[in-house]
Order: C-alpha cells, then sequence, then structure tokens
C-alpha cells in the first residue's frame, strides 16, 4: 500500500512541477538604455465661425483626419436653423451630412464627415440652413 501511495504521490509532485514550469512567466531581458516611442503627429484643425446675419451662428472646430473630417461645435438658432456640411475633393462632395432643425437655442452639433479618398477632403463647406434646408450663409473651409 505504502509503494502504491508513494508512486502516485511522485506522480502528482511531477504534474504539479511541470504545470508550475508551463506558467511561470518567462523574464524579458531589459536594456539599460531604452527609446521612447515616436511622437505621434496631431492631426491638423481649423477653426469655424460664422454667422447668419440674423442672429443664429455656428461655432467650433474641424479636425482633418486622413479618411473623415470631424466637427465638435455649437449651433445657435436664432428662429429654427439647422447645419449643414459636406467634405470635398475637389468639385466631388463626399456625403454631407446635416443637424436636426434647432429653434431658439444653442445645440452642439458633432458630426463626422466622410472622406474616403488618399489624403482625405480638399475642403469642408459649412451652411446654416433655415427650417426649410435653404442654405442662408455658407463659408468654405479649406484643409490646412
Amino acid at each position: 500500500m505504502s509503494l502504491r501511495r508513494s508512486a502516485l504521490t511522485f506522480t502528482a509532485v511531477a504534474g504539479l512541477a511541470m504545470s508550475a514550469a508551463l506558467t511561470v512567466p518567462a523574464v524579458a531581458a531589459t536594456s539599460a538604455t531604452s527609446t521612447a516611442p515616436a511622437a505621434v503627429a496631431a492631426y491638423p484643425t481649423t477653426s469655424v465661425s460664422f454667422g447668419d446675419g440674423a442672429g443664429s451662428s455656428i461655432k467650433g472646430t474641424l479636425t482633418w483626419y486622413n479618411r473623415s473630417v470631424g466637427f465638435s461645435g455649437n449651433l445657435t438658432s436664432s428662429g429654427c436653423r439647422r447645419a449643414w456640411f459636406s467634405a470635398y475633393e475637389g468639385n466631388l462632395s463626399l456625403g454631407p451630412r446635416s443637424s436636426s432643425t434647432h429653434c431658439n437655442t444653442v445645440t452642439p452639433v458633432p458630426v463626422t464627415l466622410p472622406a474616403n479618398v488618399v489624403g482625405g477632403g480638399t475642403d469642408v463647406l459649412i451652411c446654416i440652413d433655415n427650417e426649410k434646408a435653404v442654405p442662408l450663409k455658407c463659408v468654405d473651409y479649406p484643409r490646412p
């Protein structure tokens, strides 16, 4: 009986030792001199600020990514207004976007515009429209 128990104990101990050897993480060698990761260049931005002449305005920032353009900012509406955006490559609209209509309020209007062309869009046209989607004032912002 004791021989059998000894053999089982030896097998169990050997199994635990093998399991521990397989689960212990390897220690990586570290260099005394390390280099910092390369700095990532910031995406270019453009400030946006204009009004329609009747009390409504749009203010914010365009961020020019490689395949899209982001806008973060606010539409201030006097009466009922909506913000309209489109990125362009030359004269080709790459996908317009519009906010919903807002009346007599200040409303965040974040939007991501598709610009799925090499290098991204060349410019963004932003308009303040009335409640019937008729443009009241438009401003073109070229990529910096």
